[in-house]
């Protein structure tokens, strides 16, 4: 598994975790520092940590424009319903595909699909792919 693979696990884990917080306002303050905590506890690789770090404050900057691009491009569903595994796995995936310019999309829906098939259940994995291949081809079309 690469170092970014590791980086994006140790993201959607730090995500998991402040999602049931609910992402408190101004609770992006200190995130270095907060990740850092995270990963002492969890065992991160240092090597994994300085690209985490990069997903994770611009997940943090960019999480309205995010979140409204997936809620564009999941039809029927509400981005609150949205299992929040696959919820975090789908932001980090789109703040790749829209603000990661050395991110192919394409790269960053494989990445999300395979991270989906070790931390999710069931239908999981194709309904993420399903969610990110649509913001792609809308991303085509602008």
């Amino acid at each position: 598994m690469g170092i970014r693979r590791n980086s994006r696990e140790a993201v959607l884990q730090f995500l998991f975790q402040d999602d049931f917080k609910g992402f408190e306002e101004g609770f992006d303050q200190n995130l270095e520092q907060r990740f850092e905590d995270f990963c002492s506890l969890y065992d991160v690789q240092k090597k994994a940590r300085p690209y985490a770090v990069q997903l994770l404050e611009g997940v943090y900057a960019k999480r309205l424009d995010v979140d409204t691009t997936i809620s564009k491009h999941a039809s029927n569903w509400r981005l609150e319903r949205i299992d929040v595994t696959d919820r975090n796995i789908l932001r980090i995936a789109v703040y790749e595909m829209i603000h990661c310019e050395d991110v192919p999309p394409e790269v960053a829906i494989n990445e999300a699909v395979e991270i989906a098939k070790r931390f999710c259940a069931g239908e999981s994995p194709a309904f993420v792919n399903g969610i990110l291949d649509a913001v792609k081809a809308g991303l085509a079309k602008s």
